[in-house]
């Protein structure tokens, strides 16, 4: 039976974060078993395995309660943290193979035995949405044109397509209450993974506030979404909402679930050419839980 560890991935102050299942040693475990875990836990979780191939040191997969996604940021960086705690990494950076492309992970440990994590995803891509998807996704979150800003709202992928919509400010965001069936539907229909309303906090600063509402994962709403972020960065830089430089930005999420979570996303240049970005954000044990559960949460 799967030993299954329980971490927080980005948490704010050592508090909220995603909840993130992992198992360190996967092999064995079919298919059907990994979402059967993901979906006794409530949570996307990550599973570790062997390399299939000398140009990576692991292969992780990912099940929510739904469905096996291709790419998780915050289930990668959970994995990573608990290899380390368990001493099982090899020397970073860490490759490591996705059903979405290969991520490599760079993690440091300090005197203290604080263990930082950041991962890599590439360059992304943002595409505008006509007037009548823009119209589909306003409907599903329940808003209208007045409580959005001038940006355009965006489909936008460095790993799984998320769609942006640039809210006026963070009270309207924090109100919004979506509709899971609409929001499926919607998603469906103009071929992304989940809604990323966004409301900027501090433009100089590069502070913003999330929330993401999936497609189908089993559950109506996430408390931190790395790849979103990562595709908001890249949303903001093709609508020049951004500045073309390696400084950070923070995006803080989950607020309205009250598990407030943040995440770091720091972009890279060749030049004046973005080239992907580094995710980062820090972890923490689940209170209250031992450090391994089995997949029935027996000790």
């Amino acid at each position: 039976m799967a030993d299954v560890e329980v971490v927080n991935v980005f948490t704010c102050g050592n508090a909220g974060g995603n909840p993130c299942p992992v198992v360190a040693d996967a092999v064995g475990l079919a298919p059907a078993a990994m979402q059967d875990i993901a979906r006794r836990h409530g949570h996307e979780s990550g599973f570790i395995l062997p390399a299939e191939d000398d140009a990576h040191d692991f292969r992780f997969r990912f099940f929510v309660p739904n469905h096996e996604m291709e790419m998780c940021a915050h289930a990668t960086i959970g994995a990573l943290w608990v290899l380390a705690k368990h001493g099982t990494l090899p020397a970073s950076p860490v490759r490591i193979a996705t059903a979405s492309g290969s991520v490599t992970g760079f993690v440091s440990t300090a005197e203290n035995g604080t263990v930082s994590v950041a991962i890599t995803q590439p360059a992304g891509r943002a595409m505008p949405l006509s007037s009548e998807q823009a119209g589909d996704v306003l409907s599903a979150l329940g808003v209208g044109r007045e409580d959005l800003t001038g940006l355009p709202l965006h489909n936008a992928v460095t790993s799984r397509v998320k769609t942006l919509v640039p809210m006026r400010d963070p009270e309207r965001l924090h109100a919004l209450v979506a509709d899971p069936a609409a929001v499926e539907a919607v998603c469906r229909r103009i071929g992304s993974t989940g809604l990323y309303p966004y409301a900027v906090v501090d433009g100089g600063a590069r502070v913003f506030e999330a929330r993401q509402f999936p497609r189908a994962s089993g559950y109506p709403e996430d408390a931190a979404t790395g790849i979103a972020a990562a595709a908001l960065a890249f949303g903001l830089l093709r609508d020049r909402a951004l500045a073309a430089d390696d400084r950070p930005i923070r995006v803080y999420q989950g607020r309205a679930m009250g598990r407030l979570s943040e995440i770091t996303v720091r972009l890279g240049f060749a030049g004046d050419r973005a080239i992907g970005c580094l995710l980062g954000g820090a972890v923490a044990p689940t209170p209250g839980l031992p450090p391994a559960v089995t997949e029935d949460g027996r000790p």
